[in-house]
């Protein structure tokens, strides 16, 4: 892929990853909290909140600690999948929907349960399409990823981490990674 076609190609994920920022900021100028949009599991009024989650984050910290692995998830799902985005969005919805159904009764906001999507999605798809791209893709991810997976979806009850997010994220990952890759042989 030529340069000028690979940088047009992020331009929306940087555009993703400025209004993550930019709505954190605009936090502070506005009245109120941002965080009020928030994803709270089984309250009828805040399931906008699974489209709102991925963009609020309750602190600096939270924010930076997403902003690396959203970017380079996105960057890796935008250069190798055909319809990127359709794949972002059915990791969000399917991740919230599950978690709004089925997560701890909290204020979930933060972009670590498409963060915890995208790896599932990139590693799922890697081995279903057994395809050297997808396929090398899906062993940088699970390498570099891994562990922050594996550790991420574990409960710890009684911390402000959104672990059920992570978990539920994850699921959704895998749910779209399977409906939206042809099977091969022998693989799942």
């Amino acid at each position: 892929m030529p340069s000028s076609n690979m940088s047009q190609t992020l331009y929306p994920v940087a555009a993703f990853v400025a209004v993550m920022w930019a709505v954190y900021l605009l936090d502070f100028i506005v009245p109120g909290s941002f965080l009020d949009f928030g994803l709270i599991p089984r309250m009828v009024r805040r399931i906008p909140g699974i489209a709102f989650m991925p963009f609020l984050h309750a602190g600096i910290g939270h924010l930076i600690g997403n902003t690396i692995p959203v970017a380079i998830l996105l960057s890796l799902t935008v250069l190798t999948r055909e319809r990127p985005w359709e794949a972002v969005v059915g990791i969000v919805v399917c991740g919230g929907v599950l978690l709004w159904c089925f997560g701890r009764s909290a204020n979930h906001v933060g972009a670590s349960g498409l963060v915890f999507g995208l790896i599932t999605f990139l590693m799922i798809v890697g081995i279903r399409e057994k395809q050297f791209v997808s396929l090398a893709v899906a062993v940088v991810v699970g390498l570099f990823f891994g562990g922050s997976l594996l550790g991420g979806v574990i409960p710890s009850f009684g911390s402000s981490v959104s672990w059920d997010g992570h978990l539920f994220g994850a699921i959704g990952g895998v749910i779209v990674g399977i409906a939206t890759t042809e099977k091969v042989a022998g693989f799942f």
